[in-house]
């Protein structure tokens, strides 16, 4: 007979701007009336990562209840374990779900967690000069989309495609494209590019910023990550780049570098900001490190038969 399993609800009150701390009394209502689930709420920065970690183990599994940054500290947390990671998207962008169940919206009652089945995706692991080492489960970016994510966080006042527009506006004054070394390892061939680069991003899942399909072609499960460059531009050009991201159609411009690979390095020789699942790194310098862990993460799905990509 199968253990029974116990579900934590780890709840980030500060996602979606704050709004998030409106749907306490909600979760906590879809549990009250249960012995084997219980919800515990964060309190600041990096406490869904500690409660994941204290969490007991054993026939376990964790559900975030934010945003993809809440689900990025629960990942680094029970990253390469047998522990099951389910979402309740309450967050801003939620983007890794528009990759893992594009169909499952926010109104969804959660409640088909209990008993759901579970699918295996990879993680990207980052290895950093300094010593810092984590995982992402979306996406990774080095420059432009790291500052543009700062600027989200620190925005209070708007929400959804507003705020990712206004951050990116926030972000081109001043910018210029950065010097990068990038060291791309296929199984077939070696790329490198030495040459400065307008943005830059790794992926795991298709979309980025809300509704940007950075990478058309990820796959949750396939060993390889996705690796999207574009190349100096005039800033002004960007704008035209902004809709083919959001099409998905930039993949064939010739000033984009797109691919799939195993694993990546970076050289930057001057300090930059980079996101991790939209948390933000700032004072990153020197080698990057990135390679891909092949279904590293098992993740709650609905099992009304929609599967992962």
């Amino acid at each position: 007979m199968p253990k029974r399993l116990f579900y934590t609800f780890i709840l980030n009150p500060a996602a979606d701007k704050g709004r998030a701390a409106c749907r306490a009394g909600w979760l906590k209502g879809l549990v009250s009336q249960r012995d084997d689930a219980v919800v515990m709420t964060t309190a600041f920065s990096g406490h869904a990562e500690e409660i994941a970690r204290s969490a007991n183990t054993e026939n376990a599994c964790l559900v975030a209840c934010g945003g993809d940054g809440t689900l990025h500290e629960i990942v680094n947390a029970v990253a390469g374990t047998d522990v099951a990671v389910g979402i309740v998207p309450i967050g801003s962008a939620n983007d890794f779900l528009k990759t893992f169940e594009p169909h499952r919206g926010v109104k969804q009652e959660p409640s088909f967690l209990f008993g759901s089945t579970t699918r295996l995706v990879d993680l990207g692991g980052v290895s950093i000069e300094s010593g810092l080492t984590r995982y992402f489960v979306n996406s990774l970016g080095v420059g432009l989309t790291g500052r543009i994510a700062r600027v989200v966080k620190k925005n209070r006042w708007l929400k959804g495609e507003p705020m990712y527009v206004h951050a990116l506006l926030r972000v081109l004054v001043g910018y210029k494209p950065l010097k990068m070394h990038i060291k791309i390892t296929r199984d077939d061939a070696i790329i490198e590019i030495n040459e400065p680069v307008f943005a830059f991003s790794i992926s795991n899942g298709k979309v980025e910023g809300g509704k940007f399909l950075i990478a058309p072609d990820a796959l949750l499960a396939d060993g390889l990550l996705d690796i999207c460059i574009l190349k100096s531009i005039p800033k002004l050009e960007f704008f035209r780049y902004v809709f083919k991201y959001i099409r998905g159609t930039h993949i064939s411009d010739s000033k984009v570098v797109y691919c799939q690979a195993s694993a990546v390095e970076i050289f930057l020789s001057d300090p930059e900001v980079m996101h991790l699942d939209g948390e933000v790194f700032e004072g990153v310098q020197g080698c990057i490190r990135v390679a891909v862990r092949p279904l590293a993460l098992r993740v709650l799905m609905d099992a009304s038969g929609h599967n992962v990509e």
